[in-house]
């Protein structure tokens, strides 16, 4: 017998799957990693400090952490300035062809970062092309790419779109009436920004510089491509799981671990610190005015010089994927589609696994995200809110720890994963459904209630009143957060790099493989693949969104 009160029904059902879901493949993993990061090799099973002592006193790991802080700090405060200016330049001001500069940022932040890293190493790295035309033709030595100046550029350039779209987003609530009270009590220009506008939209810009800083901080292709000694923490766990002296994953679980606590320090302060809110009724929603002279020109420059800069690698990754190459590495004369005939021979399957994985993966998270959507909108419970945490806690697990915490945990034991493809779609499934459950779960808030109640209410089912009723009237959401998951699932390195073997090689792996093998011209067709099948995806979801905007 049940106790009076408690509901048994498809939703109990289904909370209960997610439960099982999350408990499996999130909860468990973080279990193993912790439990194995209080524990070493030579006495697996027992409690010990020993992997924080070997850390924290020794030169090498401190560095480590050290510069991942640093680089991601100055990343941050860096992408905060350019992305806040660049979303008042925009929101106050009419900028000729805006729709354009708004489609090809916001291409330009779901291009893979690893694919920038390789494009500013192939345009200002030591045989680059731009660095040989200042050094031959200007004379002009200049400084190296590698290291921290590399891996803050790419960052900075591939970051900033996250705090212009929050920026934007906030500042179109900011009602027009607060700035005109602001002028009749003498505040104009630069003083209203900082009196009125920036403490208005601070919890949301302190929101993105927090999503900012734990993409940064989690990326493991972009310093491992471009840092050149600049050693970082993401890196550091992919080495010490892979040492040369053999593998110690309880060693590499202790780094993961000390990861995860910045994170989520970090994920925590900016909690603290947006604590203040403002909700407006935007009874007088803001108009971008008309500006001219040398104001005019100097807003233009800037929106346009920085748009350029974000989707340059893009551009000249796609150039060079026609141009010849002889031994893989050096330019030769003409163009052709010879690297994308090497990369379709070498690579073909790899293509294929991406497309097969992505699928699979979409698939489960529509479903599933789907319903783990309307239990945390629609069963407010404390299963539901554990869900809902379970569901955003990815955000602050970078994807090499993800990646580790799964093999970890299912590499023995009572279920063996590791070695195929299931694994690498779980991991996709976990990391990147947030975007569909997210969506989902918006415009399920804005569908009343009362027409499912009215479907129970006429003998239907709660399992035939969702897939009937609810479901249908949620295909916007659902379709817009699945393209957004779809985008950031194929281009998904870190965690796949922690997981794929031989056969089960992605584009991203490929093309990661392939830049370190210096075979440049296989890796730019595959590049320009990934791009294409990226673009092609935010296209449609414009298409079918009917704007050019992403809310974040």
């Amino acid at each position: 017998m049940f106790k009076k009160g408690v509901r048994v029904d498809f939703w109990s059902f289904i909370t209960l799957i997610s439960l099982i879901f999350f408990g499996m493949f999130l909860v468990y993993p973080v279990s193993r990693l912790v439990i194995n990061a209080f524990q070493t090799q030579e006495a697996a099973g027992v409690f010990s400090l020993d992997n924080f002592v070997k850390f924290f006193s020794r030169a090498y790991y401190r560095k480590s952490i050290w510069q991942s802080v640093v680089v991601t700090f100055s990343a941050t405060a860096l992408v905060i300035v350019i992305g806040v200016a660049l979303g008042y330049i925009t929101t106050t001001f009419q900028i000729k062809g805006i729709k354009l500069i708004n489609i090809l940022i916001i291409i330009s932040m779901f291009s893979p970062p690893f694919i920038g890293a390789y494009s500013w190493i192939l345009m200002l790295g030591r045989a680059g092309v731009i660095t040989k035309f200042f050094n031959n033709v200007l004379g002009i030595q200049l400084p190296s790419i590698y290291g921290f100046r590399g891996i803050l550029l790419v960052f900075t350039l591939k970051l900033f779109p996250y705090i212009y779209m929050y920026t934007k987003g906030a500042l179109k609530k900011v009602d027009k009436s607060l700035g005109e009270a602001a002028e009749s009590l003498g505040y104009y220009g630069l003083k209203k920004v900082l009196k009125v506008s920036l403490p208005l939209i601070t919890p949301t810009i302190l929101a993105g510089g927090s999503i900012v800083f734990l993409r940064a901080f989690a990326d493991y292709g972009t310093p491992r491509l471009i840092g050149e000694g600049y050693t970082v923490m993401p890196v550091l766990v992919y080495n010490e799981w892979l040492s040369e002296t053999g593998s110690n994953a309880y060693f590499a679980s202790t780094i993961a671990f000390i990861m995860i606590m910045v994170a989520i320090v970090v994920f925590a302060l900016q909690n603290f610190f947006s604590r203040k809110n403002y909700n407006m009724n935007m009874l007088n929603p803001p108009t971008p005015k008309k500006i001219t002279g040398i104001g005019a020109f100097f807003a233009h420059f800037y929106v346009y010089a920085l748009t350029f800069l974000s989707v340059l690698p893009t551009i000249y990754i796609t150039v060079i994927s026609f141009r010849n190459f002889t031994n893989g590495s050096i330019f030769a004369e003409g163009y052709s589609f010879a690297n994308y005939a090497a990369a379709l021979e070498k690579a073909g399957a790899s293509i294929a696994n991406t497309f097969k994985f992505g699928i699979a993966a979409i698939i489960v998270m529509v479903l599933l995200g789907t319903m783990f959507a309307y239990i945390t909108v629609r069963r407010r419970n404390v299963f539901s809110r554990f869900l809902d945490a379970c569901v955003q806690l990815p955000y602050v697990i970078p994807g090499t720890i993800f990646g580790l915490m799964l093999l970890i945990s299912y590499n023995s034991g009572f279920l063996v994963l590791t070695g195929g493809s299931t694994l690498i779609i779980i991991a996709y499934i976990v990391r990147r459904m947030p975007y569909t459950v997210r969506s989902s779960a918006a415009i399920l808030r804005q569908i009343n209630p009362s027409i499912e109640e009215a479907s129970l209410s006429l003998g239907y089912a709660p399992m035939a009143t969702f897939f009937k009723v609810t479901m249908p009237a949620m295909v916007s959401g659902i379709v817009s957060g699945a393209i957004l998951s779809w985008i950031t699932t194929i281009q998904e390195l870190s965690s796949t790099l922690m997981l794929y073997t031989s056969k089960t090689s992605t584009m991203s792996t490929a093309i990661f493989s392939e830049v370190n093998r210096a075979a440049y011209g296989t890796a730019s067709a595959l590049s320009t693949i990934l791009t294409v099948t990226m673009v092609a995806s935010l296209l449609l979801f414009f298409k079918l969104t009917g704007n050019a905007d992403i809310d974040m």
